[in-house]
């Protein structure tokens, strides 16, 4: 992506958009317009439109977007082609889920290795991914070269835990405690409190139910 900053709106948007692409290539779709991406995602036409000017001109107007191009872009803007190594700290019951759904290698993501404190100091493996205790976490991700990590684990040794990545050279956490982790420069940390998500749409829910109730 160069120098230039790209909107977290926009970023965030970047892997939704490759994956309706992906879909129409699949279809044989060779070209699309912005209002017909616009129409598929439920994203504003010109939100789309801004988001793609981020990149130069990917698009011809009275053309649209050549489907193929727009992908290979987004392919390698996203490293869809380099596979990422990841590991997954906490194989509780959401880590668990994690585990089982690695299989489907989405986006080129690859669980290689987990660390839960009942995991024997030799390993075990659990849908062919081995399992070692949090004793020989940086051992471990040195040794595989772990630069993503999933943070599934109890509020209380979230911070520690993240402390000791920190040391490691792993540069992003995708953490899925409600503890707001403090991270040096170096790590980017993508925070995802599940509960608070649930609450969030809760509100929403019952105040669309409020404003109908008054209209």
């Amino acid at each position: 992506m160069g120098t230039k900053r790209i909107p977290q709106a926009t970023t965030k948007r970047l892997p939704l958009y490759y994956r309706f692409l992906r879909n129409y290539a699949d279809a044989g779709v060779q070209r699309i317009s912005s209002s017909e991406l616009s129409e598929a995602m439920k994203i504003d036409a010109a939100t789309i439109r801004r988001d793609f000017s981020h990149f130069g001109a990917l698009g011809r107007k009275g053309y649209g977007y050549d489907v193929d191009s727009l992908l290979q872009f987004f392919r390698e803007t996203l490293d869809q082609d380099e596979e990422t190594n990841v590991a997954l700290i906490g194989v509780g019951s959401l880590g668990n889920a994690f585990l089982k759904y690695n299989f489907q290698k989405i986006h080129n993501t690859k669980i290689v290795v987990a660390f839960d404190p009942k995991a024997p100091y030799d390993g075990e493996e659990r849908n062919h991914i081995p399992i070692y205790p949090p004793d020989r976490l940086e051992e471990k991700i040195l040794e595989l070269g772990i630069e993503m990590v999933i943070l599934t684990v109890p509020k209380r040794v979230a911070q520690e835990l993240t402390d000791r990545l920190a040391q490691t050279g792993v540069k992003g956490i995708l953490n899925f405690t409600p503890e707001r982790l403090a991270v040096p420069d170096t790590i980017r940390i993508q925070s995802i409190d599940l509960s608070g998500e649930l609450q969030t749409l809760i509100y929403l829910i019952k105040n669309d139910v409020k404003d109908s109730q008054m209209n």
